[in-house]
């Protein structure tokens, strides 16, 4: 069964604007300076923009299960799904599995637009499954973009099968161009037959890296760097590692935390190499900014995933369910189309112009100078998708962190928590969950959500964050600029000799 009708016709323009007026994180407005036909690529993939994301889901199939280096920041698991993080799978599939899962999750989800080939090993280290896969998805759904993320080691060789199967997008994790660094991330890498070590197998990494990079750029093909930031041994490098990738043509950075947990057993977690905090990562994905488009709404997902960024629906696609669905895939491509239409006529409504969140009140010059000067606020939004602040603060396992200052709202990125609420007379495991939740919302000073409980709402304001369930199913720059401006209303942003001013 083809999927023929996927998305807005070719008549529909790809969206001009941003998330909001004033932009945030990778939207499109940021990356209005690109040529028309690469935001065409981009206007629709949820991992490459950041607008996007709030409205359409993509899937990964987890068909490669080698993998041909090692980083300390990894433990592939398998049958896993406890656990929400790369090289994580509940099922290996085969690529004609992959597909039968791919048409499924096309017709019951129909804001999908991406199939993406993730692992849980490197997907060119495993080329007859991964290109098999493509070829098929090729033939029997076209219009969905095919991508594939990999740690570049063998990408030069497969630089002419991805362009051949229309491949547009191809993110590389690189997390050093001197070898030196490499040599305290990777401890082998398996090259022509043989596994090598040190700072030899580094330096190997980053020229196929390199030059794998500079073949896509060459084709057409848009490349996304991944770079996992491990403080004390990457942190200061990354900038290096951004001004380099840009001038060999990728287009994004996306700069990760480590993921350092002990219980996932990976190398560096099991040596106590603790990953940044909120405040290290913004600061670094801020530098950065300066060279390279930065990508703050990654999830670092499964390699499994399937749905929009921040949920997990594959428990609803394994094989034993596909096989039981019963699919009207006409209905389904209809109601793709549908959806699809949608979507693009909101996303294309003519935005207002940007304008300062602090507006003045009389030509005070006091006043004024505190209005360019006014500190920013970071501010935490549950939200469940669709850009509008639409989930109760119990029931959210990560927050979207937005910064508002006085020229406007931009997104920072996402804090993981867990669940405080499981419903009934009872909520999660009661302090523990709700101490590692407000920890884990540290620097924000509010937060925004449709709902909230009193204890929540107590232990929030104690810890100096203030709860808000007055915009709920409200888009999220909007509610963040207006609680920003009831902030500065209120004083609350002056400093304190300033405050009678602004009274």
């Amino acid at each position: 069964m083809e999927l023929k009708v996927l998305g807005p016709t070719e008549a529909e323009a790809p969206p001009q604007k941003g998330c909001s007026a004033s932009g945030c994180g990778s939207s499109d407005d940021q990356l209005a300076h690109l040529p028309d036909h690469i935001r065409e690529k981009v206007h629709n993939h949820p991992c490459y923009s950041e607008q996007a994301h709030h409205y359409y889901a993509r899937m990964h199939v987890a068909v490669a299960p080698a993998c041909n280096i090692q980083c300390h920041y990894c433990n592939r698991k398998y049958d896993c799904s406890n656990e929400s993080r790369p090289g994580v799978v509940s099922e290996l599939l085969t690529p004609e599995q992959a597909v039968k899962k791919t048409l499924a999750v096309a017709a019951n989800i129909p804001q999908m637009t991406v199939l993406g080939i993730a692992g849980p090993g490197d997907p060119l280290a495993n080329p007859e499954r991964t290109f098999a896969t493509f070829r098929a998805l090729s033939e029997q759904a076209p219009d969905i973009k095919l991508c594939v993320s990999t740690n570049g080691l063998a990408l030069p060789e497969s630089v002419d099968e991805l362009a051949r199967h229309n491949i547009d997008h191809v993110t590389i994790t690189i997390n050093c161009v001197d070898p030196d660094v490499g040599a305290k991330i990777y401890p082998w890498i398996f090259w022509q037959n043989r596994r090598i070590k040190g700072r030899e197998a580094a330096a190997i990494l980053i020229e196929q890296q390199q030059k794998g990079l500079e073949m896509l750029a060459e084709r057409g093909i848009l490349v996304k760097v991944n770079s996992v930031m491990i403080p004390g041994v990457n942190d200061e490098h990354l900038e290096e590692v951004s001004r380099t990738v840009k001038a060999k043509g990728a287009f994004l950075h996306n700069v990760m935390p480590l993921i350092s947990e002990a219980e996932h057993g990976t190398f560096y977690g099991l040596m106590g190499q603790r990953g940044p905090r909120p405040d290290e990562l913004q600061a670094l994905q801020d530098a950065c900014s300066g060279d390279m488009n930065m990508m703050r709404h990654c999830r670092q997902c499964r390699a499994d995933a399937v749905g929009l960024l921040g949920e997990d629906r594959g428990e609803e696609f394994t094989l034993d369910k596909i096989e039981a669905m019963d699919i009207d895939y006409a209905a389904a491509m209809e109601r793709r189309a549908e959806v699809h239409r949608s979507i693009e006529a909101e996303l294309n409504q003519p935005k207002e112009s940007a304008a300062p969140l602090v507006q003045l009140g009389p030509a005070v010059a006091k006043a004024a100078e505190m209005a360019v000067d006014a500190r920013p606020v970071l501010m935490a939004v549950a939200s469940q998708g669709g850009g509008v602040i639409n989930q109760h603060f119990g029931h959210a396992r990560e927050f979207l962190v937005y910064e508002a200052s006085p020229s406007g709202v931009r997104f920072i990125g996402h804090r993981k928590t867990d669940n405080y609420c499981a419903g009934g007379d009872t909520c999660g495991d009661g302090e523990s969950v709700l101490a590692r939740t407000i920890a884990a919302l540290e620097g924000c000073e509010a937060v925004l959500c449709s709902k909230i409980g009193y204890e929540p709402w107590d232990r929030l304001e104690a810890a100096g964050i203030q709860p808000n369930g007055e915009h709920a199913m409200e888009p999220i720059e909007d509610a963040v600029a207006a609680v920003y401006r009831e902030m500065w209303r209120s004083g609350a942003l002056a400093a304190p000799d300033e405050q009678q001013v602004v009274a």
